[in-house]
């Protein structure tokens, strides 16, 4: 999988946007709902533990791309990945994040040192059978109390379909909608499981991003989030 997404380092965004061209939306539109619904939790995170610092990791984090939008969220922000060379132009391009290869299985932390850890469009590059080591890392590296995020494709959604089979690195996906997000989240032992649609329509204003959060319960948007608690 390394080399593959070695591979993809130059031209990531470009695939991406050749993908989802079809829905007249920019690559940007999608990260910022992303990094709105992950600066929530931030928020969510604070008021709960009542930290002065609050340290998140993005796993899988690629070239990066969701980092820019996130630059304030964080007290610190670290990301790891498989692909190294991924992580060479990421680190070229966001200085405030902490980058670490991840060669094997296991994640590079210590148990119990992120308050909160999120994977954007990950899970579905991994082989299924890893699926519950995967949800475990994240647990593992988690404070007691911490959150974690996994934000996925919605496999009902005929226009995500549509761009994954799009997507020339997508050609090994396999989608899992919410239920079985939070069933992974139940095997690895976290509590307070939840899961939201969204993206479900083409604005960033404010209207648009409520009604969506008021029909989050239902599988209609693109993608979804599906947070948990250590």
């Amino acid at each position: 999988m390394s080399e593959r997404f070695d591979s993809y380092k130059s031209n990531y965004g470009e695939l991406v946007e050749g993908s989802i061209r079809f829905s007249g939306l920019q690559h940007d539109f999608f990260l910022l709902a992303k990094a709105e619904l992950l600066r929530r939790l931030a928020h969510e995170q604070r008021l709960r533990q009542g930290r002065a610092n609050l340290r998140a990791l993005d796993v899988g984090c690629g070239v990066g791309s969701l980092h820019p939008y996130l630059e304030d969220a964080f007290d610190r922000l670290d990301g790891c990945d498989v692909s190294k060379e991924s992580l060479a132009r990421a680190g070229r391009e966001n200085a405030h994040v902490a980058y670490t290869a991840c060669t094997c299985s296991h994640l590079p932390y210590d148990d119990g040192v992120f308050d909160l850890a999120f994977a954007s469009c990950v899970v579905h590059h991994v082989p299924p059978a890893s699926w519950p080591g995967f949800f475990g890392e994240m647990r593992r590296v988690l404070r007691q109390g911490g959150l974690a995020c996994i934000i996925e494709h919605n496999p009902y959604n005929p226009l995500t379909r549509m761009a994954v089979l799009r997507c020339p690195f997508d050609n090994d996906a396999v989608l899992l909608g919410a239920g079985k997000a939070a069933s992974l989240f139940e095997q690895a032992g976290f509590s307070d499981i939840r899961c939201e649609h969204f993206l479900l329509l083409p604005s960033a204003g404010h209207l648009a991003r409520k009604l969506e959060r008021a029909l989050a319960r239902l599988p209609l948007g693109a993608q979804y989030a599906c947070v948990a608690r250590a």
